[in-house]
C-alpha cells in the first residue's frame, strides 16, 4: 500500500512541476481575504497583520471554500489538506474537543501546539498546562492559521507550532446580516446556530449562538454544549482600531468508558462506565488595539484573560480491575485564572531600495491554576452528574489532593526581513524567555487492601516545588521567490517546551511520573518548495526534522502493574516528508472556458521518530509514541452552479501508543498498537439561492471499525473506539 501512496505523490509533484514550467500568467499573490473561491488552502503572506511568516510553512485554512461539516466541527474533514496531522477521535462526534498532533508530536487536546483564537491564548495555562478544553465551533470560523515550528520565535515555546483561529466578523456592506443554521444527524445529534453581523457607523460587530446535543453512538454517552462569542470593533479614527471579543462555552458530557483489545475486537459498542461524567466552563475575553503610527510603523497590542474550569467525576479504573458497583467515586477538578498581554511593533523600511521588515515584541503571562482531587459526594446515589467532594475525604482507596500552580512568564523577540533583493530573503529570530513555575499543595498516600474495603496505610506528603529558569533561542529562515507558481524556503529554529503541571504531580491510579523530570529542549527544521498557479494549481512539498533533548516519553512499568511511566527518555530526532498538491482538472483542459470545477488532491506524509542515544535497551532506537509513519489523505471535489459536493479518503498506518513499541497491554488496553485504519466522507451543499442552502453528510462511508486512541484517564482508561457509519442533514438560512 505504501507504494501506492508513493505513486501517487510522484504522479502529483510531477504533474506539479509540469504545470508550473509552462507559460501560464501569473495572477497575484493569493490574498487570504479574496473575493474568488480558492482550493480552501492558501498560505500567509510575508507580513500578514501583526506577524513575520517570511520563510516559514505556514497553512490557512478558509472555511467558505471548503465543503464539510462544521456542524459536528469533523476534524478529519477540515485538516484534510494539512500534511502530517494525526488526529485522536474520541468525542462521539460532538466535536468539543480538537486533538491534533503534527510530525509525530502527541495529538493529546492539541497540546502540542501553541493554540490561540485571533492571536490570543484559549488553553488551559500557555506554560503549565497547554490543553485546550474549548474548540471554536466550525461555524463561526473563517479561517484557521497553521504555522510550524519555527513560529516559536515570535509565539514562545513549543515544538508543534501556532494553530490559530480567525473568527468571523461582521459584513462590512451591511446593518445586519442574519445566518441561522439547524442540523440534525445520527444517535440525536442536534445542533443549532445563529449569528448577526453587520457595521453600523463607525463600529463593525458580530455575535454567534450554538446550542449542540447528542447522545453518541455507545451506551451511557451523551453531550450537551453550549458557546456564545461576541466581537465589536470600533474604527476611533484612521489610525485607531479597538476590539473587544468575549467567549463562553459551557458542555456536560457522560462518558462510557474505555475498552480492552478483546472488548474492542467483538463489542466495540460495549459501555464499561455508568457514572463518569465531564464538565467544562470557559469564559475567554480579549482586546485588541491596532494603531498606525505612520506609514512604516505599526503598533498591535492584545489583552487577555481566562476564567474557565473543568471538572470530572467517575471512576478510572482499568477494564481488567472492576470496582464494585455503587462505590464512590473519584471527583477532580480545576479552575485557571489566566491574563496577559502580548505587544507589538512592526516596522518597514529600505535597504538600497528593498523593503525589510522589523518586528519586535513584548509578552507577559501570569497563569493560575488551582487543583483539586478527591472522593465525589456519594449522597445522591453516586450516579447522577453531582460535581461536589464527599465531606469524607479520605475514604475508600481513593485519595484526596489540593495544588495552587502559578506561573509567570516575560518574553522579549524580534525578528526581521532582510530583502538582499526582489527575490532573496533573510529572515533571523531571536527570543528571551523567563519562565517561573511553582506547585504547592499536598497528596495522600494510600495504601488499601485488594478487596477495596479497607485502609491499612494512610500518609499526607505535602510538596513545594519551584522551578525559574531563563533562556535564549535563536533561529534563521530563508525564502527564495522565482514567482507565484515557485517559492523555495527553509528555518531552523531552536524550540524548549517546560513540563506540565501533570508531570509535576498527578494522581491517578494507572499512571506513574518521574519525580526528577526535566524540561525538553531541541530544534526544528523545514526545506520545501510550494506555489500555485491561478485557481489550476497548489502545492507545497517539504522535508522537515524535529530534535529533542531529554524527550518526555511513557513506558510500562512491569514492576508496578504495568501503569504507564512519564520519563525523560532520551534523545529523539523525527525526520519527515510532506506533500500537498491540488489540481483542477476541469480548468487545466478547458481553462478560461471552464463552467465547473473538478479538482483532486493528494496529502502524503512519511515520518520515521526514532528514540537515539538511550541507555534503556528498551526504547532504543524505538519508534516514538503516537507517531504513525504514514498518513495519506486524498479527495475530489465537484463544483457545478449552485452545487457542491466532496468525496475524501483518509489513511493512517499503525502507530505505538509507549515508548517500548508494545504489542499489546495484557488486557487493560492501556497501551499497545493502534492498528492501521481508513475512513471515507461524502459531504455535500445545495444553494437553493442566497437564502436557503442545504447540506448532508455521510462520515465514515463503509462503517469501518476502528480507533485511534487508548486513553489512560479520562474518557477512558482504554481503547476508545471511533464512531460507525453516521449521516447529518443542514438546513441554513441567510438574511
Amino acid at each position: 500500500m505504501r507504494v501506492s501512496f508513493l505513486i501517487t505523490s510522484i504522479f502529483f509533484t510531477c504533474l506539479s512541476l509540469y504545470v508550473s514550467a509552462q507559460k501560464f500568467s501569473v495572477l497575484d499573490s493569493v490574498k487570504v481575504r479574496s473575493a474568488r473561491q480558492s482550493f480552501g488552502i492558501v498560505r500567509l503572506n510575508d507580513v500578514d497583520g501583526a506577524g513575520i511568516y517570511a520563510g516559514k510553512k505556514s497553512e490557512v485554512i478558509v472555511l467558505k471554500d471548503i465543503t464539510v461539516n462544521t456542524a459536528t466541527n469533523n476534524a478529519r474533514q477540515i485538516y484534510s489538506k494539512i500534511a502530517g496531522l494525526n488526529i485522536l477521535e474520541s468525542d462521539g462526534g460532538a466535536g468539543l474537543q480538537l486533538s491534533i498532533g503534527g510530525r509525530g508530536l502527541d495529538p493529546n487536546r492539541t497540546s502540542n501546539f501553541n493554540t490561540r483564537q485571533n492571536g490570543y491564548d484559549i488553553s488551559a495555562d500557555a506554560l503549565g498546562y497547554p490543553e485546550s478544553y474549548y474548540t471554536p465551533p466550525a461555524e463561526a470560523v473563517e479561517r484557521i492559521e497553521i504555522v510550524r515550528g519555527a513560529s516559536s520565535l515570535q509565539y514562545g515555546t513549543q515544538f508543534g507550532g501556532i494553530l490559530n483561529f480567525r473568527m468571523n466578523s461582521g459584513a462590512d456592506s451591511e446593518k445586519a446580516q442574519i445566518v441561522s443554521r439547524l442540523t440534525g444527524g445520527s444517535w440525536g445529534f442536534l445542533n443549532s446556530s445563529t449569528s448577526i453581523g453587520g457595521t453600523a457607523s463607525k463600529v463593525n460587530y458580530y455575535a454567534f449562538y450554538q446550542h449542540k446535543q447528542g447522545d453518541g453512538w455507545r451506551p451511557d454517552s451523551h453531550f450537551n454544549d453550549n458557546t456564545a462569542y461576541l466581537s465589536a470593533t470600533l474604527k476611533a479614527t484612521k489610525k485607531l482600531t479597538i476590539t473587544a471579543q468575549y467567549t463562553f462555552m459551557a458542555y456536560l458530557e457522560k462518558q462510557p468508558g474505555g475498552l480492552s483489545d478483546e472488548m474492542f475486537n467483538s463489542n466495540p459498542d460495549t459501555a464499561t462506565k455508568t457514572r463518569n461524567w465531564f464538565k467544562v466552563n470557559w469564559n475567554l475575553g480579549a482586546v485588541l488595539i491596532d494603531y498606525t503610527i505612520n506609514k512604516n510603523l505599526k503598533f498591535n497590542s492584545r489583552f487577555f484573560g481566562l476564567l474557565a474550569d473543568r471538572s470530572a467525576l467517575g471512576i478510572i479504573n482499568t477494564v481488567n480491575d472492576p470496582y464494585p458497583d455503587g462505590s464512590p467515586r473519584q471527583y477532580r477538578t480545576d479552575s485557571y485564572i489566566n491574563f496577559g498581554n502580548e505587544s507589538r511593533l512592526i516596522y518597514t523600511y529600505n535597504i538600497k531600495n528593498n523593503p525589510s521588515v522589523l518586528l519586535t515584541g513584548v509578552r507577559y503571562y501570569n497563569g493560575y491554576t488551582d487543583r483539586q482531587i478527591g472522593t465525589g459526594n456519594y449522597g445522591s446515589g453516586g450516579a447522577k452528574s453531582d460535581f461536589a467532594f464527599s465531606p469524607v475525604t479520605k475514604y475508600d482507596s481513593l485519595t484526596y489532593s489540593k495544588y495552587k500552580f502559578p506561573s509567570h512568564n516575560i518574553a522579549l523577540f524580534a525578528e526581521n526581513i532582510f530583502r538582499i533583493n526582489s527575490k532573496l530573503s533573510i529572515i533571523p529570530g531571536i527570543r528571551y524567555e523567563n519562565i517561573y513555575t511553582k506547585a504547592d499543595g499536598f497528596y495522600d498516600s494510600v495504601s488499601a487492601s485488594q478487596s477495596h474495603d479497607s485502609v491499612y496505610s494512610y500518609t499526607l506528603v505535602n510538596e513545594h516545588k519551584l522551578s525559574n529558569r531563563s533562556f535564549v533561542i535563536g533561529g534563521i529562515g530563508l525564502s527564495y521567490t522565482q514567482n507565484n507558481a515557485t517559492q523555495f524556503y527553509a528555518n531552523i529554529s531552536q524550540n524548549y517546551r517546560g513540563i506540565n503541571f501533570n508531570d509535576i504531580s498527578i494522581v491517578n491510579s494507572n499512571y506513574l511520573v518521574d519525580p526528577n523530570l526535566k524540561d525538553e529542549k531541541g530544534y526544528s527544521a523545514d526545506l520545501g518548495i510550494r506555489g500555485h498557479i491561478s485557481d489550476i494549481l497548489n502545492y507545497d512539498i517539504s522535508v522537515f526534522t524535529i530534535h529533542y533533548n531529554d524527550r518526555i516519553g511513557v513506558i510500562p512499568d512491569s514492576s508496578k502493574g504495568n501503569k504507564l511511566y512519564t520519563t525523560n527518555i532520551s534523545q529523539s530526532r523525527n525526520l519527515g516528508f510532506e506533500s500537498f498538491v491540488e489540481v483542477d482538472i476541469w480548468k487545466l483542459i478547458k481553462g478560461n472556458q471552464a463552467k465547473m470545477k473538478l479538482s483532486i488532491f493528494s496529502n502524503l506524509s512519511f515520518t520515521d521518530a526514532r528514540y537515539v542515544h538511550s541507555q534503556n535497551s528498551a526504547v532504543n532506537n524505538k519508534q516514538v509514541e503516537l507517531v504513525p509513519p504514514v498518513i495519506f489523505k486524498t479527495g475530489i471535489t465537484l463544483q457545478k452552479g449552485k452545487f457542491s459536493a466532496t468525496y475524501q479518503y483518509s489513511y493512517t498506518a499503525k502507530q505505538f501508543s509507549d515508548a517500548t513499541d508494545a504489542v499489546a497491554s495484557g488486557g487493560n488496553g492501556l497501551y499497545g498498537i493502534v492498528p492501521s485504519y481508513y475512513v471515507m466522507d461524502i459531504t455535500a451543499d445545495y444553494k437553493f439561492n442566497k437564502v436557503f442552502m442545504l447540506s448532508g453528510s455521510i462520515n465514515n462511508l463503509t462503517s469501518n471499525s476502528y480507533f485511534t486512541r487508548r486513553a489512560d484517564s479520562y474518557p477512558g482508561p482504554g481503547i476508545i473506539p471511533a464512531d460507525p457509519r453516521s449521516f447529518y442533514l443542514t438546513l441554513q438560512v441567510k438574511l
